[in-house]
C-alpha cells in the first residue's frame, strides 16, 4: 500500500516512489472497515495540514528526506536543528553525508540488516548509502513528526560538520575530524562499560 499509492503525493512529491515520509505519526482513531487507503489517505491529510501550517511549499521531496534522517538520527527534539546543520553543513561543502539511518534503511529494503551497522556495512551498494553516495538518498527514510520537518526546513546555523552519541540519549557535537574522534573515543569508554 504504501509503495504503491503514491498518487496521494503526487502534486508535492511527483518523484515519490512510496509513501515513506508522507505519512504523518500520530495517533488515529480508524474503524475496522475502513480501507488501507482511507488510512493511508488520513495520515497523509495530516501531513499536508503541518507541512501547510509550518509553511513546507517548496523542495517538499528533499525537505521530507532530510527531515526523515534528522527523526531518525535523535529523538531529542531540541537537538533537531543542530542535526540538520551538520547535514546542510556536509551538503554545502558537498562531502558525504555519512547518516547510518539512511545505510540501515537500505539494508532493511534489501533484507540484509542484522541489528547493528558494522563496518563492512558502510561498503554495502545501495542508493540508501550516505557513505558512499553523495547527497541526500533518493527518498525519504522514516515518517518525520512536525519538529524533524522544522528542523529540515530551519535548520540552526552552525559550524558543525560531525556528531556522536554521548551516551545519554543527546549528541557531541565538532567542528573538527579531530574534535570528533575525540568525541567518539569518549562515547566508546561510556558504551564500553555499560
Amino acid at each position: 500500500m504504501a509503495k504503491s499509492d503514491t498518487s496521494l503525493v503526487s502534486d508535492l512529491a511527483p518523484e515519490a516512489k512510496s509513501l515513506e515520509g508522507f505519512l504523518f505519526p500520530n495517533t488515529y482513531e480508524f474503524t475496522r472497515t475502513e480501507s488501507m487507503h482511507e488510512m493511508a489517505g488520513a495520515m497523509v491529510k495530516q501531513f499536508r495540514q503541518t507541512a501547510t501550517q509550518i509553511g513546507l511549499t517548496a523542495d517538499v521531496q528533499q525537505t521530507v528526506t532530510m527531515a526523515s534522517i534528522i527523526e531518525k538520527e535523535t529523538s531529542a527534539p531540541e537537538e533537531r536543528p543542530l542535526v540538520a546543520s551538520v547535514y546542510y553543513n556536509r551538503l554545502s561543502k558537498k562531502i558525504a553525508l555519512q547518516a547510518d539511518p539512511s545505510v540501515i534503511y537500505g539494508e532493511l529494503l534489501q533484507g540484509t540488516y542484522t541489528g547493528a551497522l558494522h563496518h563492512q556495512d558502510i561498503q554495502t551498494d545501495s542508493s540508501y548509502n550516505t557513505y558512499r553516495h553523495p547527497g541526500l538518498p533518493p527518498g525519504p527514510i522514516a515518517n518525520p513528526g512536525k519538529t524533524s520537518l522544522e528542523a529540515a526546513l530551519r535548520p540552526a546555523t552552525s559550524d558543525y560538520f560531525y556528531f556522536v552519541s554521548n551516551g545519554n540519549g543527546h549528541h557531541n557535537f565538532a567542528r573538527s575530524l579531530e574534535e570528533h574522534n575525540r568525541n567518539v573515543a569518549k562515547f566508546r569508554k561510556i558504551a564500553f562499560k555499560r
